[in-house]
């Protein structure tokens, strides 16, 4: 250093000398100068309604130097210069530049950009924009979903998504059932479900949530979309994520409803004076009185039902600054069922933060959500049918006030309704509670890695008590049941995702490692009689007087925990905007499955290629999207299954009863099923290509897609030889089922313009279902027969059947030929001739399906400066329903004990067969129904602390259109025995609901 300055000063380095100083004097002056021409810039930033964004990043062009506005949309910056540019952008909206001269103050409005508010598409693991996307992805944003008494978020969906069939009755504590491009399992409940993901979260419930906190949901139909979730995907998946704070937000939101339920349509049976005079009509005796005929004039249905008041209240907060996001959520549904003592009532908390720390590289965050349930119930199976067939000729009540009987009738629906429901209750109490936490960390750029945990916790209580007056249970001083489970679900996910671009090329990688524990049926069940008095109904059980041990009985569950260990890889890959390629693997271990098969590979790659950015489409200016997708992946079904489900149990044998050995009552203990060390899971294979294109600038868009799915090692329980295995059943791996079917979407903006909007988008979609196979080289089934209805002298015959070659679903029935010259109705034997007797299961033939040819829904959305009003119409063409309720009705020779329907006038009294299950009544269950339409205003106070209040009128199953002569054509179509109407049917309603959502 020291040779360095002797040598800087020294005179032979005079002239670099003279530099160095003359550039430090022209520093130092300068520095004034710029000094002087520091200033502060300030302003407001609105969006295009004129209401203040908060959250906005206000840059300087070039720099680092920035500030978001405030919570009223303010800003304050302090820039140096005569001139520069500052540049305004928040999320959904488009960022604008504006250049700043000596004007200190600049106000700016952003226009929303609707294209990146739709573009965002969750895909597991992370998420991609539309453009980017390969799989077959459905995408329906909380603007877009169903209005009106929705009792699960599924509701939200129905007719929104080509493919999805969401069928639901008018039980508020009952769930819909939700096939996704077909039925693909022989087993039954959650095996034909979706695999449910919320905020990342694998398995979480559905009714967690209330439909006001979810922000958009996200259905993955195809298998190179879901394998990513390997061996619970194979029915499709469905990403739920919920709404955060952005940015410099801070929003209080307080939606409500109240609403009013009616049955739309009963079934019009006969009247007390109707009855009457058909049996004299027709020649037989009058009804015995006063047991059979008090001189009433009962309508069954009226009595058991009334019109439902609904109501549902959310309130919400949220924030988020430079560095956290809060938030925390309250709901409270009540739903009151249209039958009497049928009601539910839910209570949703919810709460949230995340942190950012060291320049955002690290984010932490928790959010707890608590879901507490409360359900009224009746015994519907007995209830529902007994409003249709108990005799109109009696009132309800005694002249004492108790409920009149006659236990020695015999027929259908024995029973005195009303007395059902007031003397008989099903109380359920459930608790759900979830969890979750996730840290983040971006080690380098581009590398992120991502730590989440989970535990859920479900505690399920159900009450059960028929009174010492119930018809049920009569002489047995009172019976009560309890249950009390728990189930509780530990998930750990680690994963890391590297994003980068290099010049043309984009690649993004993801792997992980995933843990999940769950713990079922951690609890008891037990049932005993014989109460004083029925006072404390089922909440003391040790004050039963149960004459005998049989009187008591327990539960047969058993705890099972069940674990699952992955791993799992995807990359993306993109060149020039253009060649999309994605793959991933998934590897599951699961113990639910036989030693032999506890791993499985889920594979799955997909391509895309974006023409719509090759040159020679510029010669094609009416195009403004296209892109080919095709993929082809495995993923599988492992859903529904315990720890015990391959392995040898014992237990109580079916039938089994109690028995002394030595002086003391045992229980007999034996093998309750076999162990199978090769069962594993089903695996779905699916091919998918589809076609997505925008026009005239994206005005219209839309897709294509034509799949076939594929599902091999089906899981179903074989009769088996007691001489080879301890037990006569065995679970195992046997059979086929294809689905193939195109899916159509196309949505437009037809009129836009500054005070009108008008949106539309129409889906349709097409599936073929057939069982290929039900057999291999071990186990050998020719067909399965389902849907045991019983009925008079029916109670061995099945009504529908399981065979290669066919639908799941189809009708094996009875083929009606009419009456005969005495009004008997007649039937074809198998050898083609013609009987009025009632025919052998023998005579039984394939004679039509429940699965639909089409599913559609067409919804639209007008805006008018601040009105908007939304419709939806939906429906499924192509379709059979069996309808046994008519025909269990339709039995003339039975009308002197039991109710008609006015469908039974044109029968003649003679008819002995007219109530047998045959293709008769077979109907058509295609619909049309205008299912939810709503009428909105919203009120932009020009006060600060408010931002806007809509107000609204909904009302849902508005009208529907349909052949069919049952309560309604919307019968469930999932599970083994889809389409049957068979005298359980909860009446479907007719809503009008009166609401207000209010932000501040």
């Amino acid at each position: 250093m020291k040779q360095i300055y002797q040598r800087f000063f020294s005179g032979t380095n005079h002239h670099s000398r003279q530099w160095v100083l003359l550039l430090c004097a022209i520093i130092f002056s300068v520095s004034p100068a710029l000094s002087q021409t520091a200033r502060t810039v300030k302003g407001n930033v609105t969006d295009e309604k004129n209401q203040p964004l908060p959250g906005v990043s206000v840059v300087i062009t070039g720099t680092n130097t920035g500030v978001m506005s405030d919570q009223d949309g303010n800003y304050t910056l302090n820039v140096t210069g005569n001139i520069v540019t500052l540049k305004f952008s928040y999320i959904g909206y488009l960022p604008k530049e504006v250049r700043v001269g000596a004007d200190n103050t600049v106000n700016v409005s952003l226009l929303p950009d609707a294209k990146q508010l739709k573009d965002v598409v969750v895909i597991g693991y992370g998420t991609s924009s539309k453009k980017d996307v390969t799989g077959a992805i459905t995408s329906v944003k909380a603007e877009e979903f169903n209005a009106g008494v929705l009792t699960t978020p599924a509701e939200l969906l129905q007719g929104k998504v080509a493919g999805l069939n969401i069928t639901k009755s008018g039980d508020p504590n009952k769930q819909p059932a939700t096939i996704l491009r077909g039925p693909s399992t022989l087993r039954e409940g959650a095996a034909q479900q979706p695999f449910y993901v919320i905020d990342g979260v694998p398995g979480a419930s559905i009714d967690l949530l209330a439909p006001a906190d979810i922000e958009s949901i996200d259905v993955l139909k195809d298998a190179s979309s879901t394998a990513i979730y390997g061996s619970r995907a194979a029915n499709g998946v469905i990403i739920v994520t919920t709404r955060k704070a952005r940015a410099g937000q801070t929003r209080l939101t307080y939606s409500a409803y109240g609403a009013m339920e009616k049955i739309s349509k009963n079934i019009d049976v006969l009247t007390a004076d109707e009855l009457r005079k058909y049996l004299a009509d027709n020649g037989v005796a009058p009804l015995a009185k006063p047991l059979d005929d008090d001189g009433s004039n009962t309508n069954w249905q009226k009595l058991a039902e009334r019109t439902s008041y609904s109501q549902n209240h959310n309130l919400s907060y949220s924030g988020a600054g430079n560095n956290a996001e809060y938030g925390a959520s309250v709901n409270y549904f009540k739903n009151e069922g249209v039958l009497k003592n049928t009601d539910l009532q839910r209570t949703i908390f919810k709460g949230y933060i995340n942190q950012r720390f060291f320049n955002d590289r690290l984010k932490l965050g928790i959010t707890l959500t608590n879901s507490a349930t409360k359900s009224d119930d009746i015994i519907q199976s007995q209830v529902l049918s007994g409003i249709l067939f108990y005799l109109p000729t009696v009132s309800p009540f005694n002249p004492d006030g108790s409920y009149k009987e006659n236990f020695a009738r015999t027929g259908s629906g024995t029973l005195n309704p009303l007395s059902l429901i007031d003397n008989n209750f099903i109380k359920t109490d459930n608790n759900k509670t979830l969890v979750n936490g996730f840290a983040s960390v971006d080690i380098l750029n581009g590398l992120k890695f991502t730590l989440n945990g989970s535990t859920q916790k479900d505690q399920n209580n159900v009450n059960t008590y028929y009174n010492s007056k119930s018809g049920l249970a009569v002489g047995l001083g009172g019976v009560a049941n309890r249950t009390a489970y728990k189930n509780t679900s530990d998930v750990v996910e680690a994963y890391l995702n590297y994003d980068r671009e290099f010049g043309l090329h984009s690649v993004k990688l993801l792997g992980g490692y995933s843990y999940q524990q769950d713990r079922t049926n951690d609890g008891f069940g037990v049932q005993t009689q014989g109460f004083s008095n029925d006072a404390l109904t089922f909440n003391n059980l040790y004050l039963s007087n149960p004459s005998n041990l049989s009187q008591i009985k327990f539960d047969p569950n058993y705890i099972s925990t069940l674990r699952l260990i992955s791993y799992y890889g995807r990359a993306q890959y993109q060149y020039d905007n253009k060649y999309l390629l994605q793959a991933s693997l998934r590897e599951d271990g699961s113990s639910a499955f036989g030693i032999n098969q506890r791993h499985g590979y889920f594979p799955a790659v997909s391509v895309g290629w974006r023409i719509i950015s090759e040159k020679f489409m510029q010669k094609a200016p009416v195009v403004s999207d296209l892109k080919l997708r095709a993929g082809y992946g495995v993923s599988g079904n492992s859903l529904g299954f315990d720890a015990f489900t391959a392995q040898l149990i014992y237990g109580i044998p079916p039938g089994g009863g109690k028995f002394l050995n030595n002086g003391v009552i045992t229980n007999p203990i034996g093998p309750v099923r076999n162990d199978n060390p090769d069962l594993k899971w089903e695996s779905t294979a699916t091919t998918n290509i589809g076609l997505d294109f925008g026009l005239l600038n994206n005005r219209i868009t839309g897709s294509v897609d034509y799949y076939i799915k594929k599902t091999s090692d089906l899981i179903y329980t074989y009769q088996v030889s007691t001489t080879q295995y301890f037990y006569p059943l065995l679970t195992a791996n046997v059979g086929k089922i294809k689905n193939s079917g195109l899916e159509v979407v196309v949505s437009a903006i037809p009129v836009k313009s500054q005070a009108f909007t008008w949106r539309t988008s129409f889906n349709v979609s097409h599936n073929k279902n057939v069982v290929e196979s039900l057999s291999n080289s071990q186990f050998a089934v020719n067909n399965i027969p389902s849907a045991q209805l019983g009925g008079k002298g029916q109670s061995g015959n099945y009504s529908q059947i399981i065979q290669p070659g066919y639908a799941i679903g189809t009708y094996y029935l009875w083929h009606y030929l009419g009456k005969n010259a005495n009004g008997v109705s007649t039937y074809q034997k198998a050898d083609g001739s013609t009987t009025a007797a009632q025919p052998l299961t023998t005579d039984q033939r394939i004679t039509g399906n429940a699965q639909p040819k089409l599913i559609y829904g067409w919804s639209n959305s007008f805006n008018y400066k601040n009105f908007d009003f939304n419709f939806l119409v939906r429906g499924v063409y192509g379709n059979q329903i069996l309808n046994a309720t008519l025909a269990s009705l339709n039995n003339p020779a039975d009308s002197k004990f039991q109710n008609i329907p006015r469908f039974t006038l044109g029968e003649s009294f003679k008819d002995i067969n007219a109530y047998l299950v045959s293709d008769r009544y077979l109907e058509s269950g295609s619909y049309l129904r205008l299912d939810n339409a709503t009428l909105g205003y919203t009120i932009r106070p020009n006060v600060k602390a408010i931002k806007n209040i809509r107000l609204y009128l909904s009302g849902n199953n508005i009208f529907v259109i349909t052949k069919y002569r049952g309560v309604d054509p919307e019968i469930n179509i999932g599970g083994l025995t889809p389409g049957i109407d068979n005298k359980d049917f909860y009446p479907k309603t007719r809503t009008f609901s009166v609401g207000v959502t209010a932000s501040f």
